[in-house]
């Protein structure tokens, strides 16, 4: 019996040291920061599938400076359509 508790605490003993060493992180604390500033952009977009009645378009421009004016509209199951027009810069935010 006594063979028997010593080979299984060298057992417990071998497993507990066994791991590897936690692995270190890479992070060393730096964030990379982008070399220029976002770059101005416009796209739009539109689609119109009768088939299933899917019909929407949307467009946005931004001058990468945090000024974006935009819109978006949609066909309503109704038949209505809703047009939203949007801008944001840093100054007053996001408005309708």
């Amino acid at each position: 019996m006594t063979t028997k508790l010593i080979v299984f605490a060298a057992l417990i003993g071998h497993m507990a040291f066994a791991y590897p060493p936690e692995y270190k992180s890479y992070d060393d604390g730096h964030h990379d920061h982008y070399a220029h500033a976002p770059a101005p952009y416009h796209f739009e977009y539109g689609v119109k599938d009768l088939h299933t009645h899917d019909i929407k378009s949307q467009s946005e421009v931004s001058d990468g400076h945090g000024n974006v004016k935009g819109s978006y509209s949609l066909v309503e199951a109704d038949g209505s359509t809703r047009v939203v027009e949007y801008t944001a810069d840093n100054e007053h935010g996001s408005t309708l």
